[in-house]
């Protein structure tokens, strides 16, 4: 066990781009759970693209953030939870959480399943890109699927769960040659192309010329204008997130200059929030299990090690410095 309790604060609120100077370690006294509660050390924590926007009149200043996070249980007051379960909750960035039963799940043991798989693929990100194909865009076998800022969490999930629901195609956009590489040569996409290459709707009329059946956008902006362009008539738009917009929060985006034309070829384009969908989640693992026990589908991870780097790792991934989903080890599991 870890002697000394450690929590992350926020100190200031950014203006553009977030930097470590926002943030403070802060040490206290180590946590005592009372009746009903158990202590757990945090041995694995989330950090995502949502928490930017937390950033900003949300979470609030000089005191312990909020976040996905496995732990194991120490010492424990509440007979739902016993000394060494390994439990999913949400009191990330601090090395030790006081949970209750009702705030902490206890995570199955599936062999060949690992730990961190439900902070990525088994996890929020996997959730977000089982909803987004599934329920929203209700996507069928033989379709084409555009993924933007597909070299993340959600979508490398995405891109490998499309495949196992019959993609016919998967395109997406990354941010650099080699996680375009890594996109066509790991994850089975059939196109990437790197962003910065030029008009983004250039580089996707010339990776799906025949147009696309659903586009899941996690950027916003130009690519949303692209995925518009090139989605078929009565074609879906699934929308995830908006990354190019998170360091502006007082800055609304323009809208995309096509954006009529989601009239015009009756496109549907509907956003969702995956905290909607926590009834989803045994489905979900129910389904994917077997897949990554297979090898089919990979929990495509970049795991930084040791809690004093969830900072960096968290300010590294708003700068797209992971591939797949980005994730803090801060103890032995």
């Amino acid at each position: 066990m870890t002697a000394e309790f450690i929590a992350v604060h926020q100190v200031a609120e950014p203006q553009g781009a977030p930097s470590a100077t926002d943030f403070a370690f802060v040490p206290g006294e180590m946590p005592e759970p009372g009746p009903g509660t158990a202590l757990v050390e945090n041995v694995y924590l989330s950090v995502d693209p949502y928490m930017r926007e937390c950033m900003n009149g949300v979470w609030g200043l000089h005191r312990p953030l909020e976040g996905r996070s496995i732990g194991r249980v120490l010492v424990s007051e509440d007979p739902r939870l016993v000394v060494g379960d390994l439990v999913f909750h949400r009191q990330g960035w601090r090395t030790h959480a006081v949970v209750t039963g009702d705030e902490a799940r206890v995570l199955p043991r599936a062999e060949g399943v690992p730990l961190s798989a439900y902070l990525s693929v088994l996890g929020g990100t996997g959730l977000s890109a089982y909803v987004a194909l599934t329920r929203i865009a209700r996507f069928q076998e033989g379709e084409s699927l555009f993924i933007s800022a597909a070299a993340g969490g959600v979508g490398t999930a995405a891109g490998q769960l499309a495949r196992i629901l019959g993609a016919g195609r998967v395109i997406g956009s990354a941010g650099s040659a080699a996680k375009v590489r890594h996109l066509t040569e790991d994850l089975g996409f059939d196109a990437a192309f790197d962003y910065h290459d030029g008009p983004v709707v250039d580089l996707l009329r010339a990776a799906a010329p025949d147009g696309v059946d659903v586009c899941l956008e996690n950027v916003g902006g130009d690519h949303l204008e692209a995925a518009i362009d090139v989605v078929r008539e009565n074609g879906r738009i699934v929308w995830c997130g908006a990354v190019s917009t998170y360091n502006n929060p007082d800055e609304p985006p323009a809208a995309p200059r096509n954006l009529y034309e989601v009239v015009g070829k009756s496109i549907r384009l509907e956003g969702f929030l995956v905290r909607k969908y926590p009834h989803l989640q045994e489905e979900m693992e129910s389904v994917l299990t077997p897949h990554i026990r297979s090898g089919r589908l990979v929990p495509d991870e970049t795991v930084a090690d040791g809690f004093g780097n969830v900072v960096d790792a968290f300010l590294g991934m708003l700068r797209g410095e992971n591939t797949g989903k980005m994730i803090v080890r801060t103890a032995a599991a």
